[in-house]
């Protein structure tokens, strides 16, 4: 029998698809607590219901209110509440960041039950370097946005993971080869489920393929590194300018791709103003 639990908030992770990745931990809390705070109760109560529980819900998402939030915390104050996401890790761009931190603020106790996260799942099937990497969450919808998030990234020498969804993943492999070309770029999708996928190749070749077999369910798409490669030809140069001026000034067109490629800002900007 489970020891009976203290108060506090407890964050637990559920199986991002495989129902057979939910710990004996995560179990036991689930069943031991006073409420489940999760983003979608249906979802959340389809799990519980798998599981043999049968726990109170409390619907809590990224619109959930101040006083939703006040009344989560004066349960977890006298009671132990767990926190849940549709699936995988909580906080993993997921609602709970606030939850947490008030917490912290108030003195009430915070419990993390580790278990799957999508990101560290691509991560480890896509044969990208893991020794560093870094989560970004999800790309922004508007193609500018999208474009600046990746040149901000660009110099980062580290993996990078994101994730996506099936309608805008072509848009953002394109974003990608315009900004970052050249890195080879993996896509993971269905991860843990019966048709889990890892896709490795040039953006070229992924849009291609998904072009053809359009991608369908949850997507994790990570990025290498820049390596040490040679630099940019002319030609290369000149399509990174012309990206940057359809959306910027001959001078930021400049600066962002001196960024990109370590190129001289000086000569950049000439030729800017050449091919403006």
């Amino acid at each position: 029998m489970a020891t009976p639990l203290e108060p506090g908030l407890y964050i637990v992770a559920t199986p991002i698809g495989n129902l057979g990745d939910v710990s004996q931990r995560a179990k036991d809390t689930l069943g031991s607590v006073a409420a489940v705070a999760c983003e979608d109760t249906r979802v959340t109560g389809k799990l519980l219901q798998l599981l043999g529980l049968k726990q109170r819900l409390i619907r809590y998402d990224d619109h959930a209110s101040d006083a939703t939030r006040d009344h989560l915390l004066q349960i977890a104050a006298t009671s132990p509440l767990a926190l849940v996401s549709d699936a995988g890790t909580p906080l993993i761009s997921d609602p709970g960041y606030r939850l947490v931190r008030e917490a912290r603020a108030r003195g009430v106790a915070v419990t993390s039950i580790p278990g799957p996260s999508a990101a560290t799942v691509a991560l480890t099937l896509s044969g990208l370097p893991s020794d560093r990497f870094l989560f970004a969450g999800f790309l922004p919808n508007k193609d500018k946005a999208r474009g600046d998030v990746l040149q901000e990234l660009a110099a980062v020498r580290a993996t990078l993971v994101f994730y996506e969804t099936a309608p805008r993943l072509i848009d953002s492999l394109a974003a990608i080869g315009r900004t970052l070309p050249g890195r080879e770029v993996a896509v993971a999708r269905e991860l843990t489920k019966r048709f889990e996928d890892c896709r490795t190749g040039t953006v070229q070749h992924l849009i291609a393929h998904y072009e053809a077999h359009p991608a369908r369910g949850e997507i994790v798409l990570l990025v290498a590194p820049p390596g040490e490669a040679e630099p940019p030809g002319e030609a290369d140069v000149d399509a990174l300018l012309r990206a940057a001026l359809a959306t910027g000034k001959p001078s930021q067109a400049a600066g962002q791709v001196a960024k990109a490629t370590g190129l001289d800002r000086k000569q950049l900007y000439a030729r800017a103003l050449e091919l403006k």
